[in-house]
């Protein structure tokens, strides 16, 4: 029974690599096994398995969406419909937020997706400033992210874990990301000309982050696990997709509305 805990462990485990902390969940999973009653330990040490792949699932639409919206502008060679800012902004979300890149290494999956999440992004960046500059409608990008970006500063000097640059930064990135797409939507409530892989692109950011908020709930209740800043950013960039959401929604039953009178 003991080698069958120590297995569902390491296997509930596997997806923590890229959470911000990755041993902590490893500690809470191994003191499951130690639970009096060995049926509930079981069934939590796999509930906090499945807890992890959700969290690997949401990374990986996460992943999904960023390199779909690439794929999409390096195929058709135009960026029309996407704003620069809202990708300049989640790129400083990566770079601020994974300089433990040059601290310690946590896992390969760790690295790995901290590379791709920065080069990716970096790479939309390069299609639409440079690249493909010509098709890029900056006459509706004019969401002022300079302001997003400042208030996420005063915020993160405020509100952090450790006063160092590390903590300072992480801070910074999590409160720049619960904003950073509201220049794309703002860009699509001017342009009124929805683009179904932008939609799409919305959608899987949305899902992302509704799933980590799964997460969270889970690890509060299990392992008392708080992180206020993370909770409270989430909890605004969700709202945000969201309330998108509804509007959508609201613009496709208008249209089915008209297409069926008529």
């Amino acid at each position: 029974l003991s080698q069958a805990f120590s297995w569902l462990s390491k296997s509930a485990s596997f997806s923590s690599g890229f959470s911000s902390q990755p041993r902590a969940d490893r500690v809470a999973t191994e003191n499951l096994s130690y639970h009096p009653n060995p049926l509930l330990a079981i069934a939590l040490v796999i509930l906090h398995g499945v807890m992890n792949l959700i969290r690997l699932f949401a990374d990986v639409i996460h992943l999904f969406g960023i390199a779909a919206l690439l794929y999409k502008i390096y195929k058709s060679k135009n960026c029309a419909g996407i704003s620069l800012k809202t990708q300049v902004m989640f790129l400083a979300v990566f770079l601020t937020r994974y300089l433990d890149l040059f601290v310690y290494f946590v896992s390969l999956y760790n690295t790995t997706m901290k590379l791709l999440f920065i080069s990716l992004t970096g790479a939309t960046v390069y299609l639409i400033a440079i690249r493909h500059s010509s098709t890029y409608s900056k006459e509706f990008d004019t969401f002022p992210a300079w302001a997003l970006g400042v208030l996420s500063f005063v915020l993160a000097l405020i509100f952090h874990e450790h006063f160092n640059i590390r903590e300072v930064l992480w801070a910074f990135s999590e409160f720049l990301e619960a904003g950073a797409i509201l220049p794309q939507l703002w860009m699509l409530q001017r342009q009124r000309n929805t683009q179904n892989l932008t939609v799409y692109y919305i959608l899987f950011m949305g899902v992302y982050r509704a799933l980590y908020i799964v997460n969270w709930v889970y690890r509060f209740i299990f392992f008392h696990h708080v992180d206020w800043i993370s909770w409270v950013a989430g909890l605004v960039q969700t709202a945000l997709y969201g309330d998108f959401f509804l509007l959508l929604l609201q613009v496709v039953s208008v249209n089915m509305n008209q297409k069926l009178y008529h």
